[in-house]
C-alpha cells in the first residue's frame, strides 16, 4: 500500500495537477510511510461548484484513490466573511441560511467523486463554522493574530492586486487568509491533517497555515497547488458564453455538460483526459494521437467519461445517445434541455426570441434577438426567418415537443404543459 501512496506525486504530476509543492522530498517520504490526511476547502457561495472547482476535486479523488484520507472543508464559517483571491469586489454577505442550503447542494457533488466512509481511506466532510463561529475575538488575536505580519499579508497577491487596482478591500476580508491558516491548523489538531491542496492562488493562505503550525505547534505540514487551467482558447476554464459550467443537475443538465466536454478545442482533449478522468496514461496516449477529424472521437471519449464521473454512467450514455440522434440521425434527442410553456400560450404564439431565451439558449431577450439576427437560430431544423416570428403549437412535432437550436451544437426542446 505504501508503494500506492508514495506514487500519488509521481501521478499527479504525470496527469498535470502540480504547480508547486512545499516540500516534495519531505512530502514523498511522508506517503511512503503511512497513509496521510490532506484536504481542499470549498466556500458556500453557490448552491453548486462549477468546472472551475473541479481540478481540486479530482486532485481529492486521486489523492483517496492513492491509499491516503481526503478531506472537503465547507466554508460554513469562512462563507460569512469571502475570499478575496482573484477577485476584484467584494462578495454578496450570505445569510445563515443560504449557507446552509448550499452546503447541502454541493455535498451532493461530491458523493460522485469521493468515497464517504469510516474505513482509513474515506473521505470525511467538515464545516469549519464548527470553530470558526465560536471564536472570542480579542482572545483569538492575542494567541493566533501575533503571529502573522501585516506587511506579509499585504503581500499576498489576493490583497496586492486588489489594492493596485484601488479597488476596496474590506477590513473583513482582510481576515480571510487569517481563518484559512487557523482552518489548517484546527483540522491538523483534530484530523491529523498534513496537507492543504488547492488552486496556485491559494499559494499565500496555504503557506501562512504551514507557518501558524510550526509556530504554534511545532508542526511539520505540507501544501499543493495545482495550475489555473485555462483552454486553448486563453478563456479561463469553466467559464462560457452561456455562463458557468455548473457541476449540479439542476444547475445544468447532463447533456449540456457533456457537450461541454465534447466542444473542447483539439489542443487540450490530451490534457482534458489527463485531468478530469480516471483513464489509464497509455489509453490518454492512443486517444489524443489520433489524427485529422479522428481527434472527435477522443472528445467523446472525454465527455462521457466526464460526465460519468459528475452525473453517473447512465446519464452519461443517455447524453452521447441524445447527441448522436441530433447530430448524426437529425433526431430531437430526449435527453436535450426541456422547458415546459402553458399549452394556452403556445396557442396564442410566442415571439421567436422570447422562447429561445424563455429556452435558456440566450442569456437574455437581446441576446436571443441578435442570435435570430445572425442566422444561427432554427425551430425544429428550420431557419427563424425573424425575431418576432411567432412559434406556437402548431410548431409542435410528432414526439410533442418543439426543437429550438442556437448554433449548431446548442439545442432545446419546448414541451407544451
Amino acid at each position: 500500500m505504501s508503494a500506492a501512496r508514495s506514487s500519488f506525486l509521481a501521478a499527479a504530476e504525470a496527469r498535470g495537477f502540480v504547480h508547486q509543492v512545499t516540500d516534495r522530498e519531505a512530502l514523498a517520504a511522508r506517503l511512503a510511510v503511512g497513509p496521510v490526511v490532506a484536504y481542499v476547502g470549498y466556500d458556500c457561495t453557490a448552491d453548486s461548484l462549477h468546472v472551475g472547482n473541479l481540478v481540486s476535486i479530482m486532485l481529492l479523488r486521486l489523492w483517496q484513490r492513492t491509499g491516503n484520507k481526503p478531506i472537503v472543508l465547507m466554508g460554513g464559517g469562512t462563507s460569512k466573511v469571502g475570499d478575496p483571491s482573484g477577485k476584484d469586489d467584494s462578495r454578496r454577505l450570505l445569510s445563515e441560511d443560504e449557507i446552509i442550503s448550499n452546503m447541502a447542494s454541493i455535498r451532493r457533488v461530491f458523493d460522485r467523486f469521493l468515497t464517504f466512509d469510516a474505513g482509513a481511506t474515506g473521505a470525511v466532510m467538515v464545516n469549519n463554522a464548527d470553530w470558526l463561529d465560536d471564536l472570542a475575538y480579542i482572545p483569538f488575536l492575542r494567541e493566533f493574530g501575533r503571529h502573522f505580519s501585516v506587511n506579509r499579508m499585504l503581500s499576498q497577491d489576493s490583497v496586492r492586486v486588489r489594492l493596485e487596482r484601488e479597488q476596496p478591500l474590506s477590513f473583513l476580508e482582510f481576515n480571510y487568509m487569517v481563518l484559512q491558516a487557523y482552518d489548517f491548523l484546527e483540522l491538523a489538531r483534530q484530523h491529523r491533517c498534513e496537507a492543504q491542496m488547492g488552486g496556485s492562488d491559494q499559494w499565500g493562505n496555504i503557506v501562512m497555515g504551514i507557518d501558524l503550525a510550526r509556530r504554534i505547534d511545532n508542526r511539520a505540514l505540507f501544501g499543493v497547488t495545482s495550475p489555473l487551467i485555462t483552454m486553448a482558447s486563453g478563456a479561463k476554464m469553466g467559464k462560457t458564453a452561456q455562463g458557468a459550467v455548473w457541476l449540479s443537475a439542476d444547475r445544468l443538465s447532463p447533456y449540456d455538460y457533456w457537450q461541454f466536454w465534447r466542444n473542447t478545442d483539439d489542443a487540450d482533449v490530451g490534457r482534458f483526459l489527463r485531468l478530469f478522468t480516471d483513464l489509464p496514461l497509455d489509453e490518454i496516449e492512443r486517444l489524443e494521437a489520433l489524427p485529422g477529424s479522428e481527434i472527435n472521437e477522443a472528445k467523446k471519449v472525454l465527455a462521457t467519461e466526464a460526465t460519468a464521473l459528475c452525473h453517473g454512467r447512465a446519464a452519461a450514455a443517455a447524453a452521447a445517445d441524445t447527441a448522436r440522434s441530433v447530430f448524426a440521425e437529425g433526431g430531437t434527442g430526449a435527453a436535450l434541455p426541456t422547458v415546459e410553456v402553458p399549452r394556452a400560450v403556445l396557442e396564442r404564439g410566442v415571439p421567436a426570441f422570447e422562447l429561445i431565451a424563455r429556452s435558456g439558449l440566450a442569456a437574455s431577450n437581446g441576446e436571443a434577438r441578435r442570435l435570430i439576427k445572425g442566422g444561427g437560430a432554427r425551430v425544429n431544423d428550420r431557419a427563424i426567418a425573424s425575431e418576432t416570428q411567432a412559434i406556437g403549437l402548431g410548431d409542435v412535432t410528432a414526439q410533442g415537443t418543439i426543437k429550438l437550436s442556437a448554433g449548431k451544437k446548442r439545442h432545446a426542446l419546448v414541451r407544451p404543459s
